[in-house]
C-alpha cells in the first residue's frame, strides 16, 4: 500500500486539537454544524476557511512561521503528495515547451521580452536539470487555513488580520466560498483534501515550509532540549559538535534545572552516549532503575570509594599522589601549610610501600593501601608537623566519619548510565564524597582503551565550587574532558559560588553551551554582567516560568526555549512530591543498585 497524503495541521495552544469537539462531543469534531456560504456555525463558535493559491518565488527556511505564531485560534494544513520522477519530467517538458513557444512568438512579433515568462524559463530549466540528476522531487502541496472566532462580526475582523499576515508573506489565499464544509474537513487532523488546490513544490522549498523550522532553530541533530518560548520551533542541541561539550546550567531553586538535565542524560543514552551522574539529592535513582543503570549509594554501609586506587595511565603513583594532596586539602577545608605538606607527601609514599606498591608497574596490580594506612605512616614519621597532621585525620580513620574510608573499594562505576548517590553522606563529607565520585568517574572517562563519548553531570556543585580545592579539581575536569571525548554538565542553583570566584568564571569560559533557566532577582545583575545578557533578557529569566530560559553558546547566540517532555519521560524525571505519590515505583529488580 503507498501513502499518498501526508497531513500537518497546525493548532494555536490556547486551544488545543481535541477542542474542536469540545461543544459536540465526537472525537473529530461536533455532532453538527450549520452551512452557510462563506462560513460554519460550529456549536458556539463560527470558522472559515482559504486556500493558498499563489506562492513567492522564493521561500527561506521557517517561511510559514508567522502563521503557527498567529496569537489567534488559527488551523494551518499542509496536505503534500509526491509525484513520480516520469511524471514530474514530464510536466517539466511541457512547461518548458509552452514558456519556449511563448518567447518565440513575441520574438517573433516584435515585442519584448517579458520578464515573468524569461524569469519562469529559467527556473524550469534549473529544476529539470536537478530533477535529472536526482538532487530535487516534486511534490504537490496544498496549504489550507481556518480561522475561528466567537461570532460573525469577530470573524471578519480576524480573517482581517490573517489575510493581513498572509499578503505579508507573499502568499496570496481565497475564501472557500460554497466550499466551506469541504474546507473545514480540509484542515482537520483526517489527512482529507477536499478542495484540491495545490501547487507544485521542489524538495528545497517543500523542507522549508516544515512547521518545526525557523529562525530560532537552535542546531541540527543532537539532544531535544524543547520548543522555543516565543515560537513553534524545537531547540535540538548537539555539544558533541563544538569546540568543546562542556555545559553550565544555572538556575534558582525550583526552576527546573535538575528536570532539564536529567531530561538531557536520557536522550544522551537514545544517542549512545555514556552518562554519569554526581547525585547529591538521590533525584536520578528512579530514571537508573528505569533504564538499567547502575546506582551507586555512596554513604550506605559497606559501600566505599578508595582514593589510592591506582588509575591507568602514566606515571600512576605520583597521580594519586597528588590526588590524595587534593583530597585531604577538602577533609581538612584548607591546603596544609607546607610543613604538612612535605609530611603528607612522605606518608602518602610510605603507604604504598607499607602495602609493596612502588614506582615499578609490575607491583601496581597489588591491593592499594587506605587512608589508616597514610595516617599510620605519618605516626611513625618524627616530624611534628606529620603527627598533628595524622591527629587532623583521625575523625576519617577512626573517628565518625571512617564509614567512607575504612576500607578498598566496594564496587567501581561501570555501565551506561552510572548515578552517584551522595544523600546519606554528612554535611561534612559532602565535598569530599562528590570529589571521590568525580575522580572515580574521571578514570573511566579518560581510560584510553575506551574512548567513547561520554556526559559528566555534576549537580548542586555549589557543593563542591565553595571549596578551593575542589573548584580546582572541577576546572581541571572542565580543561581536560574535550581530550577524551567528554562532556561535563555543571549544574548549580549558587550564581554567587560560580561566580564569585576565579576558578568558577574559569568553568563557565570552558563551557561552549551555557542555559540559563529562572533567575532571582538578587542575582540576576551577577549573572547579566558575566553572561553579557540584555535588559529584555534579564526581564525574561527573571519572569521566567518552570523550564524556561535561555540557550546561549561561546559565540553569544542565544534561543529561548521551554523544556518539553514526553508523559513517559515526565514520570522518570519528575521531582515534585505531589506528583511523584502518584507514580509507580520503578524499582522491579532489573536493575543494577550497588
Amino acid at each position: 500500500m503507498t501513502v499518498r497524503h501526508r497531513h500537518v495541521t497546525r493548532r494555536h495552544a490556547t486551544q488545543p486539537a481535541a477542542a474542536v469537539a469540545s461543544e459536540g462531543g465526537g472525537l473529530l469534531g461536533p455532532h453538527a454544524v450549520v452551512v452557510r456560504p462563506r462560513h460554519l456555525v460550529v456549536g458556539d463558535g463560527v470558522c472559515r476557511s482559504f486556500a493558498v493559491v499563489g506562492y513567492p518565488r522564493e521561500v527561506g527556511y521557517g517561511w510559514l512561521a508567522p502563521l503557527f505564531e498567529h496569537p489567534g485560534r488559527l488551523d494551518v494544513s499542509l496536505h503534500v503528495e509526491p509525484m513520480r520522477n516520469d511524471l514530474a519530467a514530464e510536466r517539466l517538458r511541457r512547461q518548458q515547451a509552452r514558456l519556449e513557444s511563448a518567447r518565440r512568438v513575441d520574438a517573433a512579433k516584435g515585442r519584448l521580452a517579458d520578464p515573468g515568462i524569461e524569469v519562469a524559463a529559467e527556473d524550469a530549466a534549473e529544476l529539470s536539470s536537478r530533477l535529472a540528476r536526482g538532487q530535487a522531487k516534486l511534490f504537490r502541496l496544498g496549504l489550507y487555513l481556518t480561522v475561528h472566532a466567537t461570532d460573525p462580526d469577530a470573524l471578519e475582523a480576524e480573517c482581517a488580520r490573517v489575510k493581513a499576515l498572509v499578503s505579508s508573506l507573499l502568499l496570496d489565499a481565497v475564501p472557500a466560498t460554497f466550499r466551506s464544509l469541504q474546507g473545514f474537513v480540509t484542515t482537520l487532523p483526517v489527512g482529507i483534501d477536499n478542495l484540491s488546490m495545490r501547487r507544485t513544490l521542489d524538495t528545497d522549498a517543500l523542507s522549508a515550509a516544515f512547521p518545526f523550522s525557523g529562525v530560532d532553530l537552535a542546531g541540527a541533530g543532537g539532544v531535544l532540549y524543547g520548543t522555543t518560548v516565543t515560537g513553534s520551533g524545537i531547540v535540538c542541541w548537539d555539544r558533541f559538535a563544538l569546540d568543546n561539550h562542556n555545559s553550565v546550567v544555572l538556575a534558582r531553586s525550583g526552576a527546573g534545572k535538575s528536570y532539564l538535565a536529567k531530561l538531557e542524560a536520557l536522550r544522551s543514552l537514545y544517542d549512545g552516549v555514556e552518562v554519569f551522574v554526581v547525585d547529591p539529592e538521590d533525584e536520578y535513582r528512579r530514571l537508573a532503575h528505569a533504564v538499567g543503570g547502575a546506582y551507586l549509594h555512596l554513604g550506605a554501609p559497606g559501600v566505599r570509594l578508595n582514593p589510592f586506587d591506582l588509575a591507568p595511565g602514566p606515571d600512576p603513583l605520583t597521580r594519586r599522589a597528588l590526588f590524595v594532596h587534593t583530597l585531604v586539602a577538602v577533609l581538612l577545608g584548607e591546603k596544609p601549610d607546607p610543613a604538612a605538606t612535605a609530611a603528607l607527601d612522605r606518608g602518602v609514599l610510605a603507604a604504598y610501600a607499607s602495602v609493596g606498591i612502588s614506582a615499578d608497574p609490575r607491583t601496581h596490580a597489588r591491593p592499594a593501601p587506605t587512608l589508616a594506612d597514610l595516617t599510620r605512616a605519618l605516626e611513625a614519621d618524627p616530624d611534628l608537623a606529620a603527627t598533628t597532621l595524622s591527629a587532623r585525620l583521625a575523625p576519617f580513620t577512626t573517628g565518625s566519619y571512617r564509614q567512607l574510608f575504612c576500607g578498598p573499594t566496594t564496587t567501581r562505576p561501570e555501565g551506561h548510565l552510572v548515578v552517584i548517590s551522595l544523600r546519606d553522606l554528612p554535611d561534612e563529607l559532602k565535598a569530599a564524597g562528590t570529589l571521590l565520585t568525580l575522580d572515580a568517574v574521571w578514570r573511566r572517562v579518560a581510560d584510553p582503551a575506551n574512548r567513547k563519548r561520554r556526559l559528566v553531570v555534576v549537580d548542586e556543585a555549589w557543593l563542591l565550587m565553595r571549596d578551593p580545592e575542589g573548584a580546582k579539581f572541577l576546572f581541571k575536569a572542565a580543561k581536560s574532558a574535550r581530550k577524551h571525548w567528554a562532556g561535563l554538565t555543571v549544574v548549580t542553583q549558587d550564581a554567587a559560588d560560580l561566580l564569585g570566584s576565579d576558578l568558577g568564571q574559569a568553568v563557565v569560559a570552558n563551557a561552549a553551551t551555557q542555559i540559563l533557566l529562572r533567575q532571582a532577582p538578587q542575582a540576576i545583575e551577577a549573572v547579566g554582567d558575566a553572561f553579557g545578557l540584555s535588559d529584555g533578557e534579564r526581564a525574561f529569566l527573571v519572569s521566567a516560568r518552570r523550564g524556561e530560559g535561555l540557550l546561549s553558546t561561546a559565540a553569544h547566540e542565544r534561543v529561548g526555549f521551554c523544556a518539553v517532555a514526553s508523559p513517559a519521560e515526565h514520570d522518570l524525571v519528575t521531582t515534585d512530591p505531589a506528583e511523584l505519590a502518584r507514580v509507580e515505583d520503578p524499582d522491579d529488580g532489573d536493575d543494577l543498585d550497588l
